[in-house]
């Protein structure tokens, strides 16, 4: 317990998914946190982790709107006194080989897994460095490391996160910012962005079996499992951790 006592952290896509199960172990870990998300049931999983208010606060996130990033580390600001931690959680998916995928649904996609992660990180970075520093956690993917024949638009955004992070990571090291700056790499996480890739051909249990198959481990990962790899670059523990990877994914991309 404790390992970010007393730290703020911004959550986004935090509805759901690795979002919220990070807000929920960040919390039992002592930071404060703001969840944000275009879905408003993300206020209630903000109510649901704390009851009173005073840890857990949601606000209603287009992550693609540079001014409403602004507004977000404002109010952050202002109700906490400052902020630690930024995750860069929010993301989607698209099928589509690159025959059939469309530059609308393309642009889509990298505004949401990628612009979004570039305009988090200059506003984290503007707010951090006058406070002492701070850490970035950027969501990459497998996909971001090796290829999928079905998932152009979805691997270029996270190569795009990948490298990014490592570009973001060394102009805060140079500048003595005291900001660290990482990317995460999950293997498939049973979400519902990766249940929905499941039961794309109308059998979900077939489709999980199939995904599952693909990590020698034998079984899929958890929101949990990626939330702990947020809590320990999000932590102290991690301080000599800058413009790394951290790779969870079951032994997928081992083989």
């Amino acid at each position: 317990m404790g390992r970010v006592e007393g730290k703020v952290a911004l959550i986004t896509g935090g509805a759901k998914g690795i979002g919220s199960a990070t807000a929920k172990l960040l919390l039992e870990e002592g930071a404060n946190v703001v969840l944000t998300d275009i879905d408003p049931d993300g206020r209630d999983v903000a109510t649901t982790l704390d009851s009173t208010g005073t840890r857990a606060h949601f606000l209603r996130q287009d992550v693609t709107d540079e001014d409403q990033w602004a507004d977000v580390l404002e109010k952050t600001v202002s109700v906490f006194g400052r902020i630690d931690i930024l995750v860069n959680n929010a993301g989607v998916a698209s099928t589509a080989n690159v025959e059939d995928e469309t530059l609308e649904r393309w642009r889509w996609l990298q505004s949401i897994n990628l612009d979004a992660v570039f305009l988090g990180t200059k506003a984290a970075i503007t707010a951090m460095k006058h406070t002492g520093g701070g850490s970035i956690v950027n969501l990459a993917s497998i996909e971001g490391l090796v290829g999928d024949p079905s998932l152009p638009a979805y691997n270029a955004s996270k190569g795009g996160v990948r490298i990014f992070t490592k570009s973001a990571a060394l102009h805060c090291a140079k500048s003595g910012y005291g900001i660290r700056v990482n990317s995460v790499h999950p293997g498939y996480i049973w979400t519902p962005m990766v249940e929905a890739v499941a039961s794309e051909g109308g059998d979900i249990d077939a489709g999980r079996a199939a995904l599952t198959e693909l990590h020698p481990i034998g079984r899929l990962g958890t929101p949990e499992d990626i939330a702990y790899a947020i809590l320990y670059l999000a932590s102290d523990e991690s301080s000599f951790v800058t413009g790394s990877e951290l790779v969870i994914d079951g032994g997928y991309t081992a083989q």
